[in-house]
């Protein structure tokens, strides 16, 4: 075991549960296998090399643990805890420094250009700072690292919404942490998001050609 860990936050990919801001404009069940694809690419991009560090799945809800280890056999299975995000976040970090990791991060599902390289500067970074960030393009944050754990920093928080990370950024600085900050990415939860990401998106997604041809139509796009 590692004393680095990335943590990735994953739903399973059940139409209604997952991004519901675009299943509005292009259907639950097209919502749901875009998620589903973007999960996929998430995994793949960030899976370490040589030891660089040990990567675990917190999935929800706890009752698609078979769901999830039939979509994706052999990963690290663990359920989230109950509540909202900043309880499962919490409970995420304490249960990973407790396996003994000295340097955590956790991602979402929903940034599709997270890289494996991505993590490695986090968790480099966490040498310096207390905690590193990945600012998303939406105020959120696609990443967050730390070296011990620190559930001040996701407490009262207004997730979803443009405030996730200056609130964080003003937590930290109550408390007396240095933060580092990594590249801006996007979070494809909306149509305006995945128009952003269209160029990156679409040859991942040449091997789902009905789910293609869903975004293309409602991006308007051409064929």
């Amino acid at each position: 075991m590692s004393d680095r860990t990335l943590v990735v936050f994953l739903k399973e990919p059940r139409p209604g549960a997952v991004k519901t801001r675009l299943a509005a404009s292009i259907g639950p069940q097209a919502a749901a296998e875009l998620y589903r694809a973007l999960a996929e690419a998430v995994l793949e991009a960030t899976t370490p090399v040589a030891g660089e560090y040990e990567r675990l799945v917190f999935f929800d809800p706890p009752e698609a643990r078979s769901a999830l280890r039939e979509w994706l056999p052999g990963v690290s299975l663990r359920a989230q805890a109950g509540g909202e995000l900043s309880a499962r976040l919490a409970d995420a970090f304490a249960r990973a420094f407790g396996r003994g990791a000295t340097r955590v991060a956790i991602v979402g599902s929903d940034a599709p250009a997270l890289t494996r390289e991505t993590v490695l500067q986090a968790l480099d970074g966490l040498t310096l700072a207390d905690v590193v960030l990945g600012p998303a393009e939406d105020g959120g944050y696609y990443l967050i690292a730390l070296r011990a754990p620190h559930p001040e920093l996701v407490g009262g928080i207004d997730w979803s919404t443009p405030a996730v990370l200056q609130q964080t950024l003003e937590r930290a600085a109550a408390a007396g942490l240095l933060v580092r900050q990594l590249e801006r990415l996007r979070d494809v939860d909306t149509l305006e998001d995945l128009r952003g990401e269209w160029p990156r998106l679409e040859g991942r997604l040449s091997g789902r050609p009905e789910l293609l041809r869903a975004l293309g139509r409602a991006l308007g796009l051409p064929g």
